[in-house]
């Protein structure tokens, strides 16, 4: 199975602080080196504003996102198991999903999907899927992508909220997508 490369101290300290700024979207840097247990020192060598921070957190997980795309393997392993280790891969930086949740500004009418690539590989996923006979022909292959993406996106922030047990959460996840798209 691929997975994603274990957390860096680096890795660590961007997801603390990704939660961090949902938890309190008006945090000072100060309040968030704080928050997460460093130094204002610590935190002004990410970053010098609390601009370039969020810059540098939504850069972070888009890379973050785009790793588990590539570790899963999307194009090439077979579908049911491409699928869980997408779940998996993305449930390993959980915090950057949540972070882009309450982020993400569009720029120009942009979406995330379409600027970073990923929305189109999901699209080929989900299509490979379909014509192996693993998903349901009768819902887009498009569809497919955000229904999976509504899925996963507002399990891990009812998880964050203390709706949802951590605890089977990729199960869950898989279950409630595969329930509606198994054909």
């Amino acid at each position: 199975m691929a997975v994603l490369s274990p957390h860096t101290e680096d890795n660590e300290i961007l997801a603390s602080l990704a939660l961090a700024l949902v938890d309190d979207q008006r945090a000072t840097l100060q309040e968030l080196a704080r928050a997460i247990g460093i130094s204002k020192a610590t935190l002004y060598r990410f970053c010098h504003t609390r601009e370039q921070l969020i810059e540098r957190l939504t850069n972070h997980s888009v890379q973050m996102f785009n790793q588990a795309m590539q570790a899963a393997e999307l194009d090439s392993s077979p579908p049911r198991e491409a699928l869980g280790r997408l779940i998996f891969n993305n449930l390993q930086h959980r915090e950057m999903t949540s972070f882009l949740m309450f982020y993400w500004k569009p720029n120009n009418s942009s979406d995330l999907g379409a600027v970073t690539g990923w929305e189109a590989a999901m699209d080929a996923f989900f299509l490979r899927g379909q014509q192996k006979g693993v998903f349901r022909i009768d819902i887009a292959a498009p569809a497919l992508t955000e229904i999976f993406v509504s899925i996963l996106v507002g399990l891990v922030e009812a998880e964050r909220r203390g709706r949802v047990a951590k605890a089977g959460l990729a199960t869950l996840i898989e279950g409630a997508f595969l329930k509606g798209a198994l054909r």
